[in-house]
């Protein structure tokens, strides 16, 4: 297995190999598809996956190392951008090997969209309030509820729904994870209107939609910890949202269809480096403002930029004790709470730098209204993937040791416990 150190290639070796393999294969005009296939299939793709599912066992290093010398060599990577990679996590660590098999070939192909089908209008922050019910019936299970604010519902081939299949225990243990297929009869989606002028939300409503019993993942009625590992996984992921939406230049044919597929598949993300509040973009619009001098100015952008880099440092570590199989940390919710401050000192700066005209959008505005665009879109991010009051909970009680808050709706069933 390479995982075993010493067959593991040093990093200026592997890249060498890497370069070399490129050069033999690599062609722009080559189908997308036909090319994803390709570093699905050698393990170029993710290398930092098991060697028995389209990777190499690598730690992070040297997957990173492999990643830096695909991008640096122009070539195109496996389709990374969306949920979709949640759905591999996840899969990776509590599907059926027939599972695996149906489904993480088409994810790194991008053949497959996925969206994630957790979050109910009932429910609020409260995830294992759902009240989407799935009840089993003969060779199926038969799905009818509500979720909202799924991401790319409408144009996702399969979701990850999280559903009660028991209304008779306490909430925590009566919930399944399920893989259903998004293109069915039964399934409805309709768009939600934004303030920044995007529509990548959804509400998703089912009427006795069907899912097969093979598509359940991890046991029945043990969905919540199948759930965890989606959600650390997609709180881990937060400082990759900058790049999510963006277009990969290229001359040929297979650049023509990635930029096709970022303007579908990957437009509901255009908008996420914004959330994220674009510290990459501070210093250069502090030098055209002629603030680039300004005391003040210059220990904002410091200060926000210290805040950024440990919250990229964060995010790896919990990255690397995921890759070496250590149990969940602090890492994920400290990097996701992290985040939030991050892209909120962000807009505080371009306001500081922008002044009044940060608030005009269009072209009017500073960057072609860019920079409204931030302001509007960056409180979204302490919302998204659990809210920084969430974080707040899961810090103080796991991290500091400090008592949970009263509760009274843990050890009663389900059915019993008042709702909306």
């Amino acid at each position: 297995m390479a995982s075993n150190a010493a067959e593991l290639p040093d990093e200026q070796t592997l890249r060498t190999n890497v370069r070399m393999w490129l050069e033999r294969n690599w062609d722009p005009d080559r189908k997308l598809v036909e090319w994803r296939r390709m570093l699905a299939e050698t393990g170029w793709g993710c290398p930092e996956w098991p060697e028995e599912w389209f990777g190499l066992d690598y730690p992070s290093s040297l997957a990173n190392a492999v990643q830096d010398e695909i991008a640096s060599f122009g070539a195109i990577g496996v389709a990374r951008s969306g949920v979709r990679m949640l759905a591999a996590a996840t899969l990776l660590e509590h599907g059926s090997a027939a599972q695996k098999s149906q489904f993480l070939g088409g994810i790194l192909s991008g053949e497959d969209t996925w969206c994630q089908l957790f979050s109910e209008p009932g429910s609020g922050s409260d995830l294992a309030g759902l009240t989407t019910r799935a009840d089993k019936q003969g060779d199926h299970w038969r799905i009818n509820g509500q979720k909202v604010w799924t991401t790319s519902a409408h144009h996702a081939n399969y979701g990850m729904l999280l559903a009660r299949t028991d209304w008779d225990v306490p909430k925590h243990r009566g919930l399944t994870f399920f893989v259903v297929d998004m293109k069915q009869p039964g399934v409805e989606v309709r768009p939600l209107k934004q303030m920044n002028g995007y529509a990548s939300f959804n509400e998703v409503f089912f009427t006795d939609a069907i899912v097969p019993l093979d598509r359940v993942v991890g046991e029945r009625d043990g969905g919540w910890s199948v759930a965890l590992t989606t959600l650390a996984n997609e709180r881990r992921v937060a400082d990759g949202m900058r790049a999510w939406g963006s277009v990969q230049a290229g001359t040929g044919g297979i650049f023509e269809e990635l930029a096709a597929e970022t303007r579908t598949v990957n437009e509901p993300y255009k908008w996420y480096p914004q959330r994220a509040g674009r510290p990459d973009l501070v210093i250069s619009q502090a030098r055209a403002a002629d603030l680039d001098q300004d005391p003040v100015v210059r220990q904002a952008i410091a200060n926000l930029l210290i805040l950024e880099k440990s919250s990229q440092w964060t995010a790896r570590r919990a990255r690397e004790a995921h890759l070496l199989g250590r149990p969940q940390g602090p890492e994920g919710s400290l990097g996701k709470l992290a985040a939030s401050h991050v892209a909120r000192a962000a807009a505080e700066v371009h306001t500081m730098i922008a002044g009044g005209e940060a608030l005009l959008a269009g072209k009017d505005g500073p960057l072609d209204g860019l920079i409204a665009e931030i302001l509007l879109s960056v409180p979204a991010i302490s919302i998204a993937g659990g809210t920084d009051e969430i974080q707040h909970n899961i810090i103080a009680e796991r991290v500091l040791g400090m008592p949970k808050e009263p509760r009274t709706d843990v050890d009663r069933p389900f059915k019993d416990i008042p709702r909306n």
